[in-house]
């Protein structure tokens, strides 16, 4: 837009205050987002001594502006809704979800089954989230297991296994920030200290094995046990459809979707593979879902699963099922261009931080509540990387901390992932709810809890690190506070209960 930054305070953390507030309280995220972006536009404009109308044209033209930006991400998320919508049309899904159901047997090994994948696709979050949800849709429907869940499942597997995985678009972006302290192997060395993710695949894992849950969610499970075995399922006619017509569109996306990002990012001309595919992840993966398109086409026409119209027909019936999540997308990208590029969010946070005179032991204490508040806020961990990750190596820089500059590092990703994690206008956050055909709000809810418990549990094993500054007593004493709190909840639940019945 041409607009020089400014300070704005306090002021500058209003914008996504009021988007996150009115999206609680409203249920209804698409104009409370828009009046999050025009907020922080008027914030602007009436700093600088400008008026409601110019506040309301740079909204707009902020909007367009992160439309060019993210065209890549915009063509894939169609091309992707498209081939979603043509395998389930091919009878691809479901045949796929009875061949699933003859062995995936009981709800447990389904929510298993879904988190095990979800870890096993860590290249890229948003391709986490939208891959593994429509694979295991069909499977977790057929177990009365709640989108609400399911949605929680792909969420939690997506940034947290991203963020400790070596080898993804992560590891890269994160390296590039933290040059001066080590690069990559600065990286490698925060994984066990990146509590967040490692609890949260610990919670993933404990809660798929138990079927324990708590809070809206256990409501939410509850409703879906009580749904008639026939409700909501639709008459679906006989068709050609077999395994293969879900599996070699998709196994196609994924190899080629590798070999894309590796491609773009110069892996063939000399680039290293971590380099690669950092570079440009989404091209690749633009790339490999038109592939997986190319390879559909290829299969059903001369099968006659179905005719030219029906499959142009089922393309842009799919980019249809996109425009909710692409909209709330293009407003969150708005409002995060907003806090960052125009009042100085993120400035502000981290010159709160910096400013203080704190002992060096509650530096990764302090630096995960600063990166879960702001990447919260502003919906992006990478933009909360980008802003805190040099403050804290500048923190850090003395003799004395040293000591605490991993685990320091490890508590600005974690904090980091856990905005991306759960924020309502988060892209992880929105593409889950997409994977899993969830409500938008209804996912936040009901995993809210989920993430918040894991995010008081890493302040107080954060907050061992920082004085213990060993990585192993950190995870040890993290552990047995999340065993705690589990235990403490499952007392209280069985003490309503009681008390309930006893009514």
């Amino acid at each position: 837009m041409g607009l020089e930054m400014i300070d704005a305070g306090w002021l500058s953390i209003l914008p996504p205050v009021v988007a996150i507030t009115l999206a609680l309280l409203t249920k209804e995220v698409y104009s409370s987002l828009f009046v999050g972006v025009l907020t922080g536009m008027c914030v602007y404009c009436f700093s600088t001594g400008g008026n409601l109308l110019q506040a309301i044209t740079y909204v707009f033209d902020m909007t367009a502006g992160k439309i060019s930006e993210n065209g890549y991400m915009i063509i894939f998320l169609v091309l992707l809704g498209s081939l979603v919508v043509l395998v389930s049309r091919s009878g691809g899904t479901d045949a796929y979800g009875q061949w699933a159901i003859r062995r995936i047997r009981t709800k447990r090994s389904a929510k298993l089954t879904t988190a095990l994948l979800g870890l096993l696709i860590f290249l890229d979050d948003g391709f986490n989230c939208l891959t593994v949800g429509t694979v295991m849709r069909p499977i977790t429907d057929k177990h009365k297991i709640s989108r609400e869940k399911l949605a929680y499942l792909l969420d939690a597997t997506a940034a947290p296994i991203c963020i400790i995985a070596p080898i993804s678009s992560w590891a890269v972006a994160v390296a590039s920030e933290v040059e001066e302290a080590g690069g990559l192997n600065a990286f490698i060395q925060t994984i066990p200290y990146n509590l967040y993710a490692l609890l949260t695949i610990a919670m993933v894992l404990f809660l798929s094995a138990t079927n324990f849950d708590f809070g809206p969610m256990k409501r939410a499970e509850q409703e879906i046990e009580n749904v008639p075995e026939s409700a909501g399922e639709e008459a679906k006619a006989e068709t050609k459809g077999t395994v293969l017509d879900l599996l070699l569109p998709i196994l196609t996306l994924i190899v080629t979707a590798i070999l894309g990002m590796a491609y773009v990012g110069g892996f063939f001309e000399g680039a290293s593979f971590a380099e690669a595919i950092g570079e440009n992840p989404v091209a690749g993966l633009t790339l490999g879902t038109f592939a997986g398109l190319l390879v559909a086409l290829i299969m059903y026409l001369p099968r006659k699963i179905m005719n030219a119209k029906q499959f142009v027909d089922g393309f842009l019936d799919g980019i249809k099922t996109m425009i909710p999540p692409l909209t709330i997308l293009i407003l969150a990208w708005a409002l995060g261009g907003v806090c960052r590029e125009m009042i100085g969010t993120g400035n502000f946070v981290s010159q709160v931080v910096s400013g203080g005179h704190l002992s060096m032991g509650l530096i990764p204490a302090i630096v995960f509540a600063v990166g879960a508040f702001l990447s919260f806020s502003t919906g992006t961990a990478w933009g909360t990387f980008g802003i805190l990750l040099p403050i804290v190596s500048m923190m850090c820089s003395g003799p004395e901390g040293a000591a605490v500059l991993i685990p320091s590092l490890g508590a600005t990703l974690a904090g980091a992932v856990y905005g991306d994690h759960c924020s309502p206008i988060s892209d992880t956050t929105i593409l889950a709810s997409t994977g899993a055909q969830c409500d938008h709000l209804r996912h936040v809810e009901t995993q809210l809890p989920y993430a918040t418990l894991v995010a008081f549990v890493c302040f107080a094993g954060y907050l061992v690190a920082g004085f213990a500054k060993n990585p192993w007593i950190t995870i040890a004493a993290s552990l047995v506070i999340l065993g705690a709190a589990f235990t403490v909840i499952s007392l209280l639940q069985k003490r309503g209960q009681k008390a309930a019945s006893n009514r």
